[in-house]
């Protein structure tokens, strides 16, 4: 197999079967029986191993990072637990998406399952996250996992990870996203979450409602789920604050340091704990304690509150949605308070609602004036355009200017490169420069700087 071989296979999946990640809702396919057709084809890998299965609108992703980190730290008869972790999307490299100990999924299996397998998904017109989800689950088998973190995809009773019957179901809390798919209300996006429960398999319970007052509590829902499949069903938030490996866990020197992981922290180490407690992993607090504070280096995990560079302080994070924005801004601000100008890479997809994100976002640095915004836009065809968004949120109220391409770049091009660059050249060395919106936005932006250190 040849660098060219490899990226011929890849570009087939991406353009045969295109990604809800880059074309939205036409990608889209609820519902799993496509996926138990394909699993069966494929001798049901996903029995090989245990499972710990993760859903929720925010923090799902550095919740199953933190578990897979925390769980690799184990030795199970005297080696090294063996940890799959499956998550989407990947914001630079497709491999991203599957890993084991953190290391990446390995191209010589990618470009070998896509060609063996091709015609089935062709035949069965598989959507790229059943693809995916199958390849991750083929490749645990074969790397012989002892147990794989599994992010659901979207939602959780159709998701194409629904096919497992996992050791713990995890979710993580509930907010307004994605609302054409799973509901318009908090019960109703519950009630999709839920699905994810299985008969007599343990589940934690991130948040009893939503994160901030006036939402409505969703605890109802999940109780009720969990008694009709007859599954024991914990609360994270009401972990004891003496809990061992909360104790243990120094917050002040994890490399996760935006304020979210404060409530993911706590469904974490209930999620640890009712595996301790189940005889699932060795009770090593220590060890697991470690892993949490070291999530990101040990697994990869990028675009968490993520600091790029410190004069001007440039920080990037994926959040995108009203109910993650009710923490970010506030982080922002905080931040922006200490520094001199606050300016702010700014993008987001076509049907992101901006009035339910606008009164999160920061319009202000200090006392001194208004936060400047370069509105930009990521490529692909799910992008809100620059220029449309800078006179939606100009008529917010928020100062800024839409970023465009320079002469001789290709039509469909994103400007988010041309804005990172723009607020570099413009920034003094005691600005603040926020970058995010969307998760496309931080996956292009992280090319301008150079890699994290792993």
């Amino acid at each position: 197999m040849t660098e060219q071989e490899y990226q011929k296979e890849i570009d087939f999946i991406f353009n045969q079967f295109p990604s809800y990640q880059k074309v939205g809702k036409i990608a889209y396919k609820p519902g799993i029986e496509t996926m138990r057709q394909m699993d069966a084809v494929l001798g049901h890998p996903h029995r090989k191993f245990k499972t710990i299965h993760i859903a929720g609108t925010n923090g799902k992703g550095s919740v199953s990072h933190m578990t897979a980190s925390a769980l690799m730290r184990l030795h199970l008869d005297g080696r090294p637990l063996r940890v799959g972790l499956y998550t989407s999307p990947h914001l630079v490299d497709f491999r991203e998406r599957i890993k084991v100990n953190g290391e990446e999924i390995s191209k010589a299996f990618v470009y070998d399952f896509i060609v063996r397998y091709k015609d089935l998904f062709l035949e069965k017109k598989a959507s790229f996250f059943e693809i995916t989800t199958a390849m991750a689950f083929a490749y645990f088998a074969v790397q012989h996992v002892d147990i794989a973190v599994i992010e659901c995809g979207l939602g959780g009773r159709l998701d194409s990870t629904n096919i497992i019957t996992p050791v713990l179901s995890v979710i993580t809390n509930i907010g307004l996203d994605h609302c054409e798919y799973l509901g318009y209300t908090y019960k109703e996006i519950a009630a999709e979450k839920a699905g994810i429960m299985k008969e007599g398999v343990p589940v934690v319970i991130g948040e009893r409602g939503g994160q901030y007052p006036g939402e409505s509590f969703v605890s109802p829902v999940f109780e009720a789920k969990a008694a009709s499949v007859h599954a024991p069903v914990c609360f994270a938030e009401d972990i004891d604050p003496g809990n061992t490996l909360l104790r243990l866990v120094d917050r002040a020197g994890m490399d996760l340091q935006g304020e979210c992981q404060d409530k993911n922290i706590k469904t974490v180490c209930s999620a640890l704990a009712v595996l301790t407690g189940s005889g699932c992993i060795p009770e090593d607090y220590e060890a697991m304690a470690a892993g949490i504070m070291h999530a990101a280096r040990d697994t990869g995990l990028r675009g968490r509150w993520e600091k790029l560079g410190d004069a001007p302080l440039v920080i990037c994070d994926t959040g995108h949605n009203a109910h993650g924005f009710q923490l970010l801004g506030h982080q922002i601000d905080k931040v922006a308070r200490k520094k001199g100008r606050l300016l702010m890479v700014f993008g987001v997809v076509a049907d992101k609602d901006l009035n339910a994100i606008k009164n999160f976002l920061p319009d202000r640095y200090g006392d001194s004036g208004k936060a400047y915004y370069y509105y930009v836009n990521a490529s692909g065809i799910r992008a809100l355009e620059a220029g449309i968004l800078q006179e939606k949120m100009s008529g917010f109220g928020f100062s800024g200017e839409a970023v465009t391409l320079p002469e001789g770049m290709p039509a469909g091009a994103g400007t988010v490169k041309e804005g990172v660059k723009r607020a570099l050249q413009d920034a003094g060395p005691d600005d603040f420069i926020f970058i995010g919106g969307s998760t496309f936005v931080v996956a292009e932006a992280l090319e301008c700087f150079q890699p994290a250190e792993k």
